[in-house]
């Protein structure tokens, strides 16, 4: 349960700060340019949050494994 809720939270954080770094730049071109740049942002955000909580969840993994040995 606790991995679960790390995952979500990782998402979620990388989700706003994508979203607020994709409406910052889409706001300099115009006010629709910033609510598809911060749609757009939180994806890319949630994917890079699921992406970097896997990776690491490997890694440790990998790294419990060589520990047993």
């Amino acid at each position: 349960m606790r991995k679960r809720i790390k995952r979500i939270l990782s998402r979620a954080r990388y989700a706003a700060i994508g979203g607020a770094i994709g409406a910052g730049i889409g706001g300099l071109i115009s006010r629709n340019a910033a609510s598809t740049g911060g749609a757009i942002g939180g994806l890319v955000g949630a994917t890079l949050g699921e992406t970097s909580v896997s990776a690491r969840s490997a890694i440790d993994e990998v790294k419990h494994r060589r520990d047993d040995d």
